[in-house]
């Protein structure tokens, strides 16, 4: 996770997908007649997108042994990852395992939009970043080795998930919606900074999550109103379907939200329960205001207590088709800035995630 910010014209396009190879290179014997999704006797061809910058990755070697039809990739850019991704659909592979940390999810998803369309082959991660959300929803054991994964096509279990697919609203860009699980905007982007902070004193994943929001109840409680915990951002949310504005409590400048998340995850890191019972689907949780009442009682919230004032109090959580948001500060998703502006927040198309 970093604080870098994307502008969506940085994104892969369609055109993108000229050309082949990417850095792919088979680590023994690759049998490109194979059919994507039908695994033959010999076991299925795995494609291996490694980041060799996620943060447990890094110097760590993959330790495959004399493993046949793996094909190794560590593209070095995200333009790259979409040639990687052609070159891995050409040549059949049935099994995409994806070596790295939300951040390195996404940036797959996202480039492999425009290559594999609604038919993705079945995927793995190997939860190797400073965060792993995903995996904490899907399972898979943290201490994952490249080596079980592929024995796990066969023997694991499985789960299906669909990601948030975000488009923006106010461009004619031809670029392709960016893909992840986690959106958040107003606190949540504080929180992300803050979270480099507990990065650097080397809190990560569950302890980091647990560290920045016990910060930011702190800020929400006791800040001043001009504390930009509680100042909140300029924030409309439309719903779908119906298409009406998301109501406003009145709890402060009704122009401004404190907090806005998204999520298709079914389990959240920490347990926390913003979006109440686990279920599939879209769901969004927004904060008008941090007020002091709600921000006490934010903890138990968290951990799934639903008070019959908590819409009056200014805390609205809904199950969604999809929806608009337009937002005058950037917005995060999954560990990475993107800037202000209008988009919509829909669901990407049913993938299958092998777990152990």
């Amino acid at each position: 996770m970093n604080s870098s910010i994307h502008e969506f014209g940085d994104m892969p396009d369609q055109d993108s997908r000229r050309g082949s190879g990417g850095g792919a290179a088979a680590v023994g014997r690759s049998d490109a007649s194979g059919r994507r999704g039908d695994a033959n006797a010999d076991g299925p061809l795995v494609g291996v997108i490694y980041n060799p910058r996620s943060h447990r990755n890094k110097g760590q070697d993959l330790a495959i042994g004399d493993r046949e039809r793996v094909i190794l990739a560590t593209p070095e850019k995200r333009g790259k990852i979409i040639e990687v991704l052609a070159d891995f659909a050409a040549r059949g592979v049935d099994y995409l395992i994806i070596s790295g940390g939300d951040g390195t999810v996404r940036d797959v998803l996202t480039c492999g939009a425009g290559v594999f369309g609604d038919d993705w082959p079945v995927l793995a991660v190997l939860p190797k970043g400073k965060t792993n959300a995903l995996n904490v929803d899907i399972g898979a054991p943290p201490d994952w080795s490249l080596a079980q994964a592929i024995d796990a096509f066969h023997t694991g279990s499985r789960v299906t998930r669909r990601p948030l697919d975000i488009s923006a609203l106010d461009t004619e860009s031809e670029r392709l919606p960016v893909r992840g699980f986690i959106l958040g905007a107003g606190a949540f982007t504080l929180g992300v900074r803050a979270g480099q902070e507990a990065h650097s004193m080397g809190l990560f994943d569950s302890l980091a999550v647990g560290m920045t929001s016990a910060w930011g109840v702190v800020q929400g409680m006791f800040g001043a109103n001009d504390n930009p915990w509680r100042r909140g951002v300029e924030m409309t949310v439309r719903q779908f379907p119906g298409g009406e504005i998301l109501a406003h409590s009145g709890h402060g400048d009704p122009a401004r939200r404190m907090i806005l998340m998204a999520s298709t995850l079914h389990r959240m890191p920490l347990g926390l329960k913003m979006f109440g019972t686990k279920r599939a689907g879209l769901k969004l949780a927004v904060l008008d205001r941090a007020r002091r009442r709600m921000m006490a009682s934010l903890p138990l919230i968290l951990a799934g207590w639903r008070p019959g004032w908590l819409e009056r109090g200014g805390y609205h959580q809904r199950d969604v088709d999809s929806f608009e948001f337009e937002i005058g500060d950037q917005f995060i998703l999954d560990g990475e800035a993107f800037p202000a502006g209008r988009y919509l927040v829909a669901q990407g198309p049913e993938l299958t995630f092998v777990s152990a």
